[in-house]
């Protein structure tokens, strides 16, 4: 990691400065040109009409928690051009748009989850539009959409397809101008059809990029910055062709049938005829040539050496991408999986970089739900040829090294957890056809694996002067300061409380620890987080930075550039007294409309756990803390808090938790949010199969988990309540979010009448209150009430 020096003791609490320019770097490079026929960039000669109202109501990010961030000032396409200054606009219709705006206003909708999914459009007149041309050189249309939590896009005109008046926009523009480019001012993808109905010369996903995204837009346009952007998402020809598509959206479960087959996954394995744009895919204004000079295994990896030079005319940037196609064995396998990916510097035309990128060998592993091979619930190498594809995105890399594994190799032995008991038929490949299979039902019992796995914990012993920061300077071991507690004691400290205004200097939008008087008593701090993604929620409070959007930043396929964005993100936290962010979102965009997609940053898991994976070590830095979520399988917003994941134990592993375990492993994740949903009718908030034995059991994890707010929790069959968080304490979740005051809530939830009736015992209360203590002892808000203290 690059070595950082923040300078912390001297900040002030404010937006830090060297943020907006690296969320203004990002916005750049993770814009994606999917076309261009030589009419971008714009240059200084040109003079621009710039179509669309998004050109001037740019929308900066998508709506609920991960977009509330009070900002300074939010920059839009034309501001963008006017500060970049490489090209002129035609102001006489900047004119008409002016004064038609007045009179059409932007709609925010007025509440949560109220906002329009799009703006009413101003489509001129062909007489103005033909008046536009002989005055310009070239036209730009700008398209945007909104969406977010608690409310998915749907695919319909305004959301995923354009609106009549969108398309006969761009049907008038691109009737009068020869030089065409649209814009799409977007939080995940749309439909994309039209592109090959009309005669549009460029196209371009700007995606939402936070306050600094018109000027990004601008450095693009005008060929200050080169996009170098790639597409975390296949775009298909038809909201149809997605395999999720038929299931998506049923309030009560959604049958993940498509299983591992997601996203480019499905299409290049059987219809890569119905991708319009594949994974991985973007255009920039120069060209390149990637020679691979060398591909090997040792040591129990793959390794690859390329090398990228410049042949083009224009600096630029490109990334290289390793993906492998495993072979088909017994469990079937997508024909390619990304594997690896790096990214060039800035290269001018005539010089190149040498890019070394390599990958364990047991990550091309597959879970065996069935027992197929003779090893179930384990990962497993399959005998044959698994064949390394080279390249700039999945469609075009092409075969550089085979790697041959003359025999099955078990690479983890693992238990069975989260499998079905709904009876469903999954996809299968098998000899490159797409055919169905029974999944793979539940073969135990989780209550009973709850019983038979519980702690045992120190008696209650009552007060002895024991305090958390004795424990962390090694004075007295945890045990012996929960010890102390009394069972109420211990159910205060896992509730957390929201907006907690009254009790800290800064607005959150959670605070837990030290919520009541006796809880401060131990020496333990009040423990501070924000949402989200985006940056800072304040929307009641200070001044913060707005970033831009998830699936922009994955765009860049930048690790580097991603951990430096978010080192500075930490650097805000600390300056607001903040001890956490509650973000990155990171669950799979596996449908298209999903509401949150705009905050989450892929379909595939790899490119999400190491873009998660970085922003963690990001943040890390200045000693604040990443909350990786919303885990698992948050798919849709519809019905989100009873909307059943039913879906195989092998897609959950592979898939919607592999991202996870990356963020976990590699990015040393601490805090982690659960989702609303419930995974094969067991809530999220009280999965043990989740929580425990997956996360804590085969990952390691040793930090602690929260739920989202007004999370509901069940038993195993039973209906989702908010109210029974004894589930959640025998699950280890360990913090419920949120109750009014948490003292209070002892009369109020189940906590303590489940300790008194045997459904929980006071060992796993005190299991998931030291998680919590020993996260807590670890944050900066401890560190500065422990100096408090001595002084």
């Amino acid at each position: 990691m690059k070595k950082y020096d923040l300078n912390l003791k001297n900040r002030k609490r404010e937006p830090v400065p060297e943020l907006a320019p690296l969320c203004r770097r990002i916005a750049a490079d993770g814009t994606v040109l999917l076309k261009n026929n030589g009419v971008l960039p714009f240059g200084k000669d040109d003079v621009v009409s710039v179509f669309g109202r998004t050109a001037f109501d740019y929308i900066a990010s998508g709506t609920g928690s991960g977009g509330l961030v009070r900002t300074a000032y939010k920059t839009n396409v034309i501001d963008g051009f006017r500060r970049v200054r490489r090209a002129k606009l035609n102001e006489s219709l900047i004119s008409e748009y002016k004064k038609w705006l007045k009179s059409h206003p932007f709609d925010n909708g007025h509440g949560w989850a109220t906002e329009p999914w799009f703006q009413v459009e101003y489509v001129p007149e062909e007489a103005l539009i033909k008046k536009a041309a002989s005055e310009s050189t070239a036209a730009l249309i700008v398209i945007g959409r909104l969406s977010g939590e608690d409310k998915d896009n749907s695919a319909e005109g305004g959301s995923y397809f354009l609106t009549d008046d969108e398309t006969e926009l761009i049907r008038r523009v691109t009737s009068h101008f020869d030089r065409v480019a649209v814009a799409l001012n977007v939080g995940n993808i749309i439909d994309m059809s039209w592109v090959e109905t009309f005669d549009v010369g460029a196209v371009l996903y700007l995606w939402q990029g936070g306050q600094e995204g018109g000027l990004a837009a601008a450095d693009v346009l005008t060929g200050r910055v080169a996009p170098s952007g790639k597409l975390p998402d296949t775009v298909a020809a038809s909201i149809d062709d997605y395999p999720s598509h038929k299931n998506f959206g049923d309030p009560r479960g959604n049958v993940y049938e498509e299983d591992i087959y997601v996203g480019y996954r499905y299409f290049e394995t059987f219809a890569p005829e119905k991708v319009l744009f594949p994974f991985g895919f973007g255009l920039t204004y120069t060209d390149f040539d990637v020679d691979f000079t060398d591909a090997h295994a040792a040591n129990g990896r793959i390794f690859v050496t390329a090398c990228v030079k410049n042949v083009g005319t224009s600096k630029g940037k490109q990334t290289v991408q390793l993906y492998f196609g495993a072979p088909e064995g017994k469990l079937g396998k997508p024909s390619r999986q990304l594997a690896a990916y790096a990214k060039t510097k800035t290269l001018v035309p005539g010089t190149s970089q040498t890019l070394k990128l390599s990958f364990p060998i047991r990550e091309m592993s597959s879970y065996d739900d069935s027992g197929a091979t003779g090893h179930k619930s384990c990962y497993v190498l399959e005998a044959g040829d698994y064949v390394i594809f080279g390249g700039t995105d999945v469609r075009s890399a092409a075969p550089i090294f085979t790697y041959t594994k003359p025999t099955l190799t078990v690479t983890q032995k693992c238990t069975e957890a989260l499998s079905p008991v709904r009876e469903f038929r999954r996809m299968r490949n098998e000899g490159g056809k797409l055919v169905y299979e029974p999944t793979p039902m539940r073969t135990y019992d989780p209550v009973k694996r709850i019983r038979d796995a519980r702690p045992t914990c120190a008696e209650f012993g009552g007060d002895r002067g024991i305090k958390l920061a004795d424990v962390k300077n090694g004075r007295a071991t945890m045990s012996e300061f929960t010890s102390q507690l009394t069972d109420a004691e211990l159910a205060c400290l896992i509730r957390g409380e929201g907006m907690g205004l009254d009790k800290v200097d800064v607005y959150t939008t959670a605070i837990f620890g030290g919520v009541t008087d006796t809880l401060k008593h131990y020496g333990i701090s009040i423990t501070t987080n924000s949402d989200g993604p985006s940056g800072i929620r304040s929307d009641w409070g200070e001044i913060t930075t707005l970033m831009p959007n998830g699936t922009l930043i994955a765009s860049t396929f930048d690790d580097n550039a991603v951990e430096e964005l978010f080192v500075y993100e930490g650097v805000e936290l600390y300056t607001h007294n903040l001890d956490a962010l509650l973000g990155p979102g990171m669950n799979i965009h596996r449908h298209p409309c999903n509401g949150r997609n705009f905050e989450y940053f892929s379909e595939d898991p790899l490119l999400t756990g190491k873009m998660a994976a970085a922003g963690s070590r990001g943040i890390s830095v200045s000693g604040t803390y990443a909350t990786a979520k919303h885990f698992a399988a948050n798919s849709q917003e519809k019905n989100r808090f009873g909307c059943d994941a039913v879906a195989s134990e092998r897609a959950l592993r592979e898939i919607y938790l592999r991202g996870f375990e990356i963020a976990v492993k590699e990015g040393g994740v601490k805090a982690i949010m659960t989702s609303y949903n419930p995974i094969n009718g067991i809530q999220s908030a009280s999965n043990y199969d989740l929580t425990t034995l997956i996360l804590r059991g085969e990952w390691g994890y040793d930090g602690f988990v929260m739920t989202d707010w007004d999370a509901h929790m069940n038993e195993i069959g039973g209906k989702g309540t908010p109210r029974d968080r004894a589930r959640m304490i025998r699950a280890q979740n360990d913090i419920y979010m949120k109750v009014p005051d948490s003292e209070k809530a002892n009369s109020e939830d189940n906590v303590l009448s489940a300790l008194d009736d045997g459904t929980i015992t006071r060992a796993e209360l005190v299991r998931c209150a030291e998680n919590l203590l020993r996260y807590i002892m670890n944050t900066p808000n401890f560190t500065r009430m422990e100096k408090q203290h001595e002084t």
